[in-house]
């Protein structure tokens, strides 16, 4: 099994590798397994290698109440050359399908999942194209993407935006522990 741990310390990633990070949610099935088998799944993939993992939070639907809580956490992916934001997308998708995700086109927007991968940054890339947005477009509003990503990597800034404290003080959410409401 992967180990997790963002202790200091740890080995720091060669030189030439980007860091893209991303968030990972689900509520469906075993969530904290269906986490746990992302991180190891993305793990095993060509030219990266899994970094800092937040702890999983339980975090309050988004839009569509009606449904269980999520547990979230962000990854730090390390990605060697010829890695791309295009192909870690790809490879995402892919994890999703893998372990259970059916995309369909009738799905309610924020509704239940078995496992939701979103690249949230890929190095410093800023692009806008028909498949990828970077940085992701919403991540500056969720409380659910930005409490984790603040835990690994508290100094964070966000390319043409700003830090991720300050991206957390423009929302309003709440925490307690591991639990996070937005409102």
């Amino acid at each position: 099994m992967l180990n997790r741990s963002n202790a200091p310390g740890a080995a720091p990633a060669a030189p030439e590798t980007r860091v893209a990070y991303i968030s990972l949610g689900a509520n469906l099935g075993d969530p904290a397994v269906c986490l746990s088998a992302a991180l190891d799944a993305l793990d095993r993939l060509p030219g990266v290698r899994v970094g800092a993992v937040s702890r999983f939070f339980r975090t309050e639907p988004q839009g569509f109440k009606d449904q269980p809580f999520f547990l979230n956490a962000a990854a730090a992916l390390h990605c060697a050359p010829p890695r791309d934001a295009a192909s870690l997308l790809d490879d995402l998708l892919r994890t999703e399908t893998l372990l259970g995700r059916v995309r369909r086109p009738d799905a309610q927007r924020f509704g239940p999942r078995l496992i939701d991968l979103d690249l949230l940054l890929f190095g410093n890339q800023v692009m806008n194209t028909d498949r990828l947005i970077l940085p992701h477009p919403r991540m500056a509003e969720r409380a659910f993407v930005l409490v984790p990503l603040a835990e690994i990597a508290p100094d964070l800034v966000l390319p043409g935006g700003p830090g991720i404290g300050e991206a957390l003080r423009r929302i309003a959410y709440s925490r307690e522990g591991d639990v996070i409401r937005q409102s």
